[in-house]
């Protein structure tokens, strides 16, 4: 395969994964954050192209990819300045049109975004830090995730994003459970921490 093809194809993948919550690779998207420490996180190294950093114009090269995807899950300030970003279990692809700069997820972790809700969600495997949009927005929840082993890995109350989002930084390679409670009502699913698990969970139906 010669090389412009694999840009062209490169290029359509991105399109495909910053479009909004994306499926899995090789599927076109669905239509259509951030918990632990930040400890650990490694250095937003991005393999930019040329001209100016896409971090440095919206403050971020001083980051690490952990507090990159923590900041633009947060707010919907840089979503409405034209910047898209997804993340996949081994890495952050941002982009605003004309750049696109990628970071990857620190070794032994995992992101995963979780939206709960009571009447309306959305299909999601790769969650979009620009696009996805939950129901419950600024809401208090508790949250508890549970590895397989019996380990309690998350045990807080948080606030869901302006998103509808709350994200996790979980340990990469693990198979567990997660339980969100809110409104007097809770929900349950197994989770999975895997290469080719989702980031994004759109499930959980409150009852």
């Amino acid at each position: 395969m010669t090389s412009s093809l694999h840009r062209v194809l490169g290029a359509a993948a991105a399109v495909l994964l910053l479009a909004g919550c994306s499926a899995p690779a090789a599927t076109p998207g669905a239509d259509g954050g951030a918990s632990g420490s930040a400890s650990g996180s490694s250095p937003a190294t991005a393999a930019a192209g040329p001209g100016d950093s896409l971090l440095a114009d919206y403050g971020l090269e001083d980051r690490g990819t952990e507090e990159v995807v923590e900041a633009l899950d947060a707010t919907h300030e840089d979503r409405e300045r034209g910047l898209a970003a997804s993340v996949t279990p081994e890495e952050v692809v941002l982009a605003d049109g004309e750049r696109q700069e990628t970071l990857p997820v620190p070794e032994g972790r995992f992101y995963l975004a979780v939206a709960p809700f009571e009447t309306t969600t959305h299909e999601c495997f790769h969650h979009s830090l620009a696009g996805c949009q939950g129901e419950l927005v600024d809401t208090p929840v508790h949250v508890s995730v549970t590895a397989a082993d019996g380990e309690v890995l998350v045990d807080e109350e948080r606030t869901t994003y302006a998103n509808g989002f709350v994200g996790l930084w979980l340990p990469a390679g693990i198979e567990g459970t997660i339980t969100v409670e809110a409104r007097g009502k809770s929900a349950t699913a197994d989770i999975a921490t895997g290469a080719g698990d989702p980031t994004c969970l759109t499930t959980l139906q409150l009852t």
